[in-house]
């Protein structure tokens, strides 16, 4: 994540949900059937939460645009596989 100014007051992971739409949140079509090892998406205005499906109470972390087009560009490429 890019880093934040003193100015950006509006990321707390810990009340960062109350910026996104509660409907609008997307497991990966990938996630286990029993709940495990997930994250959740919402597509917000301008930004993108993410947050951990296990935890009734997860902290949401908030990524602009560009900072998510980023990390999917990375994932598509391979950059965080593990090791075979």
């Amino acid at each position: 994540m890019a880093e934040r100014s003193a100015g950006d007051d509006y990321y707390d992971p810990a009340t960062a949900a109350s910026l996104f739409d509660p409907a609008g949140w997307q497991k990966s079509f990938a996630s286990e059937p029993n709940g495990g090892n997930c994250v959740e998406v919402n597509l917000g205005e301008g930004r993108v939460g993410v947050r951990d499906t296990k935890l009734a109470d997860s902290p949401v972390f908030v990524f602009d645009a560009g900072e998510w087009e980023a990390f999917l560009t990375a994932v598509k490429a391979g950059q965080f596989d593990l090791p075979r």
